[in-house]
């Protein structure tokens, strides 16, 4: 209750306070190439439920794979910004709001990188919200660098990422606490301040 009741006031002051960041992203991204200002993708949250994630746009709309990779050409310019900032993930807030997400827990998969992760692991997991940063979130904030190096990045992804994420999940639900959730976030802070 303590945790959720965190969630709804972070949350509600966090989109008041970027509102006027929200709209010059918005404007930036229409910009560039008049798409879409907002990203939304099925993602798998508490208790196996999908629910749509939202983001800021990065990418063009283009077929290719799930996970992204630096040299991937799909992102656009305001994008590769975006991303190297994470401000890509201010539209999760509402997320937050809305009760779909956590300001911290496990990311949540697209259900094709959920289906590989072990049964046992995968429904500990799902016991608990989604979040917008995990300590996985932390380990692997320059994942799209090192999917740059991989010859076959999905693969890569699935074979060598996923597996080392799937054991920070567990572990975050296994021992998770309101402190603990304090100091990944202070952790967060760091890490996208690049210290």
């Amino acid at each position: 209750m303590i945790k959720r009741l965190f969630d709804i006031v972070c949350a509600a002051v966090g989109l008041v306070l970027c509102a006027p960041l929200l709209l010059v992203i918005a404007v930036a991204i229409r910009w560039e190439d008049g798409g879409p200002v907002l990203f939304r993708q099925e993602r798998t949250g508490r208790r196996g439920r999908p629910f749509h994630i939202h983001k800021f746009r990065s990418m063009r709309t283009a077929p290719g794979p799930e996970v992204t990779s630096d040299g991937d050409d799909r992102i656009t310019r305001v994008g590769r910004l975006l991303r190297a900032s994470k401000l890509d993930e201010l539209p999760q807030l509402y997320d937050v709001l809305l009760g779909r997400m956590s300001l911290v827990g496990p990311r949540p998969e697209v259900r094709c990188y959920v289906d590989h992760w072990p049964s046992v692991a995968r429904w500990r997991i799902l016991s608990v919200r989604p979040g917008i940063t995990d300590p996985a979130s932390i380990a692997y904030r320059n994942e799209s660098a090192e999917l740059a190096r991989a010859d076959r990045p999905e693969e890569y992804y699935v074979s060598v990422v996923l597996p080392r994420k799937v054991e920070l999940y567990v572990r975050y639900v296994e021992t998770r606490s309101f402190l603990g959730d304090l100091l990944i976030l202070a952790r967060t802070v760091q890490a996208v301040l690049g210290r």
